[in-house]
């Protein structure tokens, strides 16, 4: 359509200038009339159009879309245009404010106005209502229905509440459908591939108190087949953008590596953060309800269809049989097991083979790779499938649904009409949705308009329109329509597609919506009242199959986590025989019939959706595109209806209490209704109304006419009552102003009055304020010269007694290097002697150590026994051990289910309680019912009337409370009496274990001093039989010709080069060690009681000495002394590290810490030390350097730990500096702890 002016009239024919500057000729049935006067906005109400006709509406929606007026009515039917972007002014919260209230009309079209005239009527009238929101894909029906709940939502949401609310959760809702319902096609990029009904349920305050999803028929067939420019659901393409640890965790890469999503070269949709929108999803199944662990198990599957998508199959080894293709198949095959959490190789039975049961044995077919290629498939639609019916279900529960509801608004936003290149099962069920509802829509715009009429017994000339009922039997009659049919034809074994198609052309062949193609041999074409589709029937008989595969139910069903389990329930024998056959067209036209009733139960409102092109791009309108859809929608005839007949109806009462004040003198004295009304329309002189049984009908704008003259008789009446006011408020003004002049003199003459005084009191306050500053000039001099002086005589005593203080410091730094001095010469002289009385013990102890040889000797064989012994006591110990732990874990098992059964118990008792309490509340208030009863009944004297029914039911409800108490009272006993045995139980156990972990501290001490003895026994014979096997026995004098050069001073002990093992002992050697063994025995005793005492001592708080921890210096000593660190082993070290260890447990005493900190690093600064000293340049080692796993490696090892586990793990670093400061460490430490770790 084009605009145009008119040239010439010649007869039927006339002449048009076009605005291109075209001249057209055409004939006058095909030109319509232009207001000249119109708006260049366009009308907000179609029905207030001049000329309604269908290029007037498309001018109309144009003129509007132009101006991004996205909405318009039409009547009561509002028409939303998609503005393929974001309009964020329309919908925020300052926009529902303007509508909440507003009288349908009165503000600009909007969603928010159909959903308050919803709310409104629902309120006020008590009746449910409806909210259908239709259109085809792309035109915006899933945004229109999120604009509506959100409106739903602020009307009946709960004001500052937290957490998880019903209208949370409602809105929610949305983004987790869409996620996993909704995906790109090639007319939308955010489609809805299931049809959704939302039921809100509302209070009597009007406030949301539940809700419920409804879902329809999901796209199954899209998990596994894509066509070109088209996406799988967004879930699978979310999941591929998460975080690197889910990728890594779910063994996930780019989208573009899976079968099920490489179908397509389509990944990514323009201005849509996936990741973000993982997010978004995440957090709105945390407000649904959904756990954690559940959304874990959700996007497990998910990433298991993608890996069982890249399953690919290739001959076996049998015949007709199949396998995993290759080694990548199987590795995707061992991730989807995994994530299925069940067993690899069934998973691979279950696709490659089948189980087929017969009376007398089972037999096993194998599928070839075809074959085994599709039940792949199945598994992963029917896996998607029952995840997308639990999520709803889940959704249903979170929410809840309140059963004392009485009304509620339902949302529905399902799938438009869709005619594609190729049309399958979906969308032949798709379509034959949008045929009930344009049934529906028919049924409650046009046919209930006439029975309206024909009701009220007015003159009116039906408007024909399309009935689509023959269409609706085509399809659903039952028998004899398409889906009997074809459910028919999926009950017997050996029917195909092509037997299907031949049923239909001989059942429907002369059936004037049923046509068959002329070049095909199984499609069919159905004249649909939107247009003809043809359907091709190829995979007709595969998707209206609704039954699961035996081996992936039983697969599934015995799956490791409980998530997958659950949405394969496993089916006992008998429900599986007893079962009928079900089919997806059968199923899905039982959902529809349910969907309609409810609908024709509710109060309806329509939504018409329309997609302005179809490039998906904003200010593109395209008037053939758009008229056809208002066509299909029957916005076309809602709108010729509602302008030729009466769109404004009032029931008399309503009319005559509206308008009676336009003739007052009507009403009097007459009591019918009728006569009243007409004599009242003819009074205002209206013409073209009709008036019915019970109602008035009115024309378009007679309504708004009556209203102008209405509002005229108003606003007379307003002028005489605003005359007497303003009168009123005139007098009462003039007293005012009298009484405030009165009031102003008075304040003027105190004002002056007042004057007067404040100079007097001015003048007085002048003198006081010259003789204060006088006074204050001679006082400030005064104190400046006292200061002066006190400065002077500061000066000069300071001076004399800094000079007096250099002197001393003098005199005492010169006795200081007097000492040190005379301190260095005694050490060096101290020295020289030490050195020479050390040279001389060296040689005097090898004498002594031959002598001990033959006690060593006797002391190796009792060393067997005591090995022995030694290995018992660790089996000992490593046995109680073991008990230990296995005691403990049955105290954590134990005290865990006492918890819980404890919180079971307190829960049931709070449960009792409050019955408690309210049958006690419900029975003091029934007694002061009854005592007010007993007191007002006096009262009442001539007509005594005794109840004696009310009484007895009284007496009866009275009587059943009381047992009732009674029995929660018992109830409450026995709980408590379960909670102490429980107590009790649990104390014994842990008095058991406690006597257990003592036992076992016990052999543990006694295995320690056992080994400690072995050990200083080896060490100590070791140490005698080298000293026995050296060189032979010289005389003193040899030995002081020919000194040995000391290789290290390491500890405090000379060590001699170690001479090399002759070649053969002298005989009386091999006799040399049999000594007496009670002394070797005594020897090791008296070591073991001086560890005791060095144990015990070091264990208290010795202090510091001159900023030394003692502690540290003194087993340090010890160690010396004992020339411990010469032995392979001794257990000095071991107890010494488990005292440490256990004196720092207290984390929170941190004086106890930093003493332990500073005697630890105190000790390993010494040992380093050692270490240093000898490892010294000039040294030969007559050993290999310790390994970590010596004896002084572990001591230096476990001591850093220690230190760390003071300083760095268990307190905080300004912490550990105080600490430091408080034991007055040495600046050493700090610097080894910086550079040891």
């Amino acid at each position: 359509w084009i605009d145009g002016e008119v040239l010439k009239v010649n007869g039927d024919t006339i002449t048009v200038k076009c605005s291109n500057e075209k001249t057209v000729t055409a004939k006058a049935s095909h030109v319509h009339a232009k207001d000249p006067e119109e708006s260049p906005c366009g009308v907000d109400d179609m029905t207030k159009l001049a000329y309604l006709h269908e290029p007037g509406v498309l001018q109309n929606l144009k003129s509007r879309y132009d101006m991004n007026e996205i909405y318009t009515y039409t009547g009561s039917i509002l028409i939303a245009v998609n503005p393929f972007r974001r309009l964020p002014h329309l919908y925020d919260i300052q926009m529902m404010e303007q509508y909440k209230g507003a009288d349908f009309g009165e503000l600009s079209p909007h969603p928010f106005a159909v959903a308050d005239v919803a709310y409104r009527l629902m309120l006020n009238e008590g009746i449910s209502q409806s909210i259908l929101v239709s259109g085809e894909s792309g035109a915006g029906k899933t945004e229109s229905t999120k604009m509506i709940m959100r409106y739903l939502a602020y009307m009946g949401g709960k004001a500052a509440t937290e957490g998880r609310t019903v209208e949370k959760q409602v809105l929610q809702s949305n983004p987790v459908l869409e996620a996993f319902g909704n995906a790109k096609t090639v007319r939308n990029n955010n489609s809805s591939r299931f049809g959704k009904f939302v039921e809100i349920q509302f209070d009597q305050k009007g406030r949301i108190s539940g809700a419920a999803v409804r879902t329809y028929l999901l796209e199954r067939s899209r998990v596994c087949q894509i066509s070109e420019s088209e996406r799988n659901y967004h879930c699978f393409y979310m999941i591929c953008a998460g975080s690197p640890e889910e990728r890594e965790k779910y063994k996930l890469g780019d989208p573009s590596t899976f079968h099920y999503l490489n179908q397509s070269n389509c990944y990514k949709i323009d201005g849509l953060d996936e990741s973000k929108e993982y997010l978004e999803t995440r957090k709105a199944m945390d407000i649904i309800g959904i756990s954690s662990e559940e959304q874990e198990a959700i996007f497990r599957i998910v990433a298991a269809i993608l890996h069982l998508g890249n399953v690919e199959f290739a001959e076996g080894d049998d015949v007709d049989s199949s396998k995993p293709k290759n080694e990548k198949s199987m590795f995707h095959l061992r991730t989807a097991a995994e994530l299925f959490m069940c067993d690899e190789k069934a998973l691979e039975d279950s696709l490659c083979k089948r189980i087929i049961v017969t009376r007398d044995e089972n037999i096993v077919k194998t599928l070839d790779a075809e074959a085994a290629k599709g039940s792949r498939d199945a598994l992963a639609k029917t896996v998607y499938s029952r995840l997308f019916d639990w999520l709803v279900t889940k959704i249903n529960n979170s929410i809840g649904q309140d059963p004392t509801s009485k009304c509620l608004i339902g949302v529905l936003d399902i799938y438009g009409f869709e005619s594609f290149k190729t049309n399958s099962f979906e969308q032949f069920c798709i379509n034959l949705t949008n045929e009930k509802l344009q049934q529906h829509f028919n049924q409650h715009v046009f046919k209930m308009e006439q029975e309206e009429y024909t009701k009220e017994e007015i003159d009116w000339s039906y408007i024909e329109f399309v009935d689509n009922q023959d269409i609706l039997d085509l399809i659903d009659k039952k028998p004899g329509g398409i889906i009997a049919l074809l459910d028919e034809a999926c009950m017997l074994p050996r029917s195909t597609h092509e037997t299907f198609a031949q049923k239909l052309y001989q059942t429907f062949k002369n059936h004037k919506r049923f046509v068959k193609p002329k070049l095909s041999r199984s499609d069919f074409t159905i004249c649909h009242y939107a247009g003809d589709v043809t359907y091709q029937t190829e995979l007709f008989l595969d998707k209206n199959k609704d039954y699961v595969i035996a081996e992936h139910q039983a697969l599934l069903g015995a799956s490791g986590c409980s998530f997958v389990s659950g949405l394969f329930p496993l089916l006992s024998d008998d429900s599986s025989k007893s079962s009928k056959f079900s089919s997806i067209g059968s199923r899905f036209k039982q959902q529809l019939q349910s969907l309609l009733e409810t609908l024709s139960s509710t109060e309806p409102h329509y939504i018409r959706c329309v997609k302005p092109n179809s490039l998906l791009k904003p200010a593109i309108f395209e008037n053939q595109n758009v008229l056809q859809q208002l066509r299909c929608g029957g916005v076309m005839e809602a709108i010729r209806i509602s302008c030729a007949g009466y769109p404004t109806r009032r029931t008399f009462l309503e009319f005559i209490d509206r308008f009676g004040i336009l003739a007052p003198d009507v009403l009097t004295g007459s009591s019918d209704e009728i006569t009243a009304v007409r004599r009242l329309l003819e009074k205002v002189d209206l013409q073209g109304y009709q008036v019915g049984k019970t109602k008035v009908f009115l024309r378009s704008g007679q309504m708004a006419e009556l209203d102008a003259r209405r509002n005229e008789v108003l606003g007379r009446s307003a002028n005489l009552i605003q005359r007497k006011v303003r009168s009123f408020l005139a007098k009462k003004s003039f007293i005012a102003l009298r009484r405030s002049a009165v009031q102003i003199q008075t304040v003027c003459r105190g004002e002056l009055a007042r004057r007067v005084y404040q100079g007097l009191r001015r003048e007085a306050a002048s003198l006081k304020i010259q003789t204060r500053y006088r006074m204050h000039n001679a006082r400030k001099a005064y104190t400046e010269l006292s200061a002066s002086a006190l400065t002077i005589q500061s000066s000069l005593r300071g001076m004399a007694a800094r000079k007096e203080i250099h002197f001393r410091r003098q005199t005492r730094a010169a006795i200081i290097i007097q000492t040190r001095c005379r301190q260095f010469l005694a050490r060096l002289d101290y020295s020289r002697t030490r050195k020479a009385a050390i040279t001389t013990q060296c040689f005097w102890r090898g004498k002594v150590a031959r002598k001990e040889l033959r006690k060593l000797k006797l002391a190796a064989r009792e060393t067997g026994a005591l090995q022995a012994a030694k290995n018992k006591l660790e089996k000992q110990v490593e046995e109680l051990t073991w008990r230990l732990q296995l005691e403990k874990r049955m105290r954590a098992d134990l005290e865990e289910s006492k918890s819980q059964e404890n919180a079971k118990l307190q829960a049931a008792l709070q449960e009792v309680q409050q019955q408690y309490k309210e049958t006690k509340d419900t029975l003091v208030k029934e007694r002061e019912a009854a005592k007010k009863v007993a007191e007002i009944a006096p009262v009442i004297k001539e007509v005594p009337v005794i109840d004696t029914e009310l009484m007895n039911k009284l007496r009866d409800e009275n009587d059943k409370l009381k047992t009732l108490v009674s029995s929660l009272e018992k109830k409450i006993d026995d709980t408590e009496k379960k909670y102490d045995e429980t107590n009790k139980i649990s104390e014994e156990r842990l008095k058991k274990a406690m006597d257990a972990e003592s036992k076992i501290d016990d052999l543990n001490m006694a295995m320690l001093r056992l080994q400690e003895k072995i050990s200083n026994m080896e060490t100590d014979e070791k140490v005698q039989r080298q000293a026995l096997l050296s060189t032979p026995v010289r005389s003193m004098s040899e030995h002081l010709s020919i000194p040995i050069v000391p290789k290290n001073l390491e500890n405090g002990y000379h060590e001699a080069e170690e001479p090399k093992e002759p070649q053969s002992a002298p005989p009386a050697l091999k006799d040399y060690g049999n000594g007496d063994p009670k002394l070797k025995k005594s020897s090791a005793e008296k070591q073991q009681e001086n560890v005791d005492a060095l144990i015990d001592c070091v264990a208290k708080n010795l202090g510091y000495c001159e900023g030394k921890p003692v502690a540290a210096f003194t087993i340090y000593k010890c160690l010396l002394h004992w020339k411990s660190f010469e032995a392979e082993k001794t257990s000095v070290f071991d107890r010494l590290i488990q005292l440490i260890g256990s004196a720092i447990e207290n984390e929170e005493d941190n004086d106890n810490l930093a003493y332990w900190l500073s005697n630890t690093s105190s000790l390993l600064f010494l040992l380093q030390r050692s270490l240093k000293a000898a490892g010294a340049p000039g040294t030969v080692s007559r050993k290999k350097p310790p390994q970590p796993t010596s004896l002084f490696g572990r001591m230096a090892q476990m001591l850093i730990y220690l230190s760390r586990a003071c300083a760095l793990h268990l307190l905080p670093t300004c912490t550990l500096k105080r600490l430091m400061l408080c034991a007055k460490l040495r600046p050493s430490i700090p610097r080894y702890f910086s550079s040891s770790s």
